[in-house]
């Protein structure tokens, strides 16, 4: 389970700024120069807060979810072609409404997040046409959803770890703004990345997703600033980008390979 993006494919690849400040008025993805060190320009208005998506810019999945999907259904007895799963996929997922549940007592978010997976990746096998050759479809999501979890289906991006060394020897607190669930904390913890950050905001905990400027404006109470004196970088012109800048963050847009 990954969070696609709406991502432009007629766009090169792009990794994390780390010297040169954007552009932020540009609509297009920022380049990551190789050097962990941020030149402010001569306004000094360097970040007091760098803000970051999570699947698509810090780590992404190894390989594809239906290759994932495939693999773990295999285990369970049952085949089908990951290419057919992995569009399958995508497709469910973006006709699927958003991942937060507002005014939801907060015991009860997890059980709701499952429930929101869960029918995307019945669907998706339903859409493959191989739903009912499992014996125990519950059983085997509840595999594929820990799976999920864990470090082993997930990558960490070659350029992350340069950057947030590089912003965290400057000084610069580091959060992450995501339309997770609450495995991500799980998920940062085993990818040895939690220690980072000092603030995570997910969609599911906030009860709106991105674009909402809700779940932004939550993240900027957490380290009590104002929205200027913040970054949020992330890989959705849509939701990463276009819902930073509206709330007044300097945005940038990266655009990671696909596949």
């Amino acid at each position: 389970m990954v969070q696609p993006s709406d991502r432009q494919p007629a766009l090169p690849q792009t990794a994390l700024p780390q010297t040169a400040l954007p552009q932020p008025a540009l609509p297009q993805p920022s380049p990551l120069p190789p050097s962990p060190r941020i030149a402010a320009p001569s306004g000094g208005d360097r970040p007091k807060v760098i803000f970051l998506d999570a699947v698509g810019t810090l780590f992404g999945v190894r390989g594809s979810v239906g290759q994932i999907y495939q693999a773990v259904a295999q285990s369970f007895g049952v085949d089908a072609p990951s290419d057919r799963l992995n569009q399958a996929f995508f497709q469910e997922f973006r006709a699927a409404p958003p991942m937060a549940f507002p005014h939801s007592d907060p015991a009860t978010i997890p059980h709701q997040e499952y429930q929101w997976w869960e029918a995307i990746a019945r669907n998706t096998f339903q859409q493959a046409g191989v739903l009912e050759q499992f014996a125990d479809f519950p059983q085997f999501f509840q595999a594929l959803y820990q799976h999920f979890a864990t470090a082993q289906p997930w990558l960490i991006y070659p350029d992350v770890l340069p950057a947030l060394k590089g912003w965290r020897s400057q000084g610069i607190e580091l959060g992450i703004i995501s339309n997770f669930d609450s495995r991500l904390y799980a998920v940062l913890n085993a990818l040895n990345l939690s220690s980072f950050f000092s603030s995570v905001t997910i969609s599911t905990e906030v009860g709106t997703a991105k674009p909402n400027p809700h779940l932004f404006q939550a993240s900027l109470q957490k380290h009590q600033i104002a929205p200027h004196q913040a970054w949020h970088i992330g890989d959705s012109h849509r939701e990463d980008y276009q819902g930073a800048k509206a709330v007044g963050l300097r945005a940038i847009w990266i655009r990671r390979a696909v596949g």
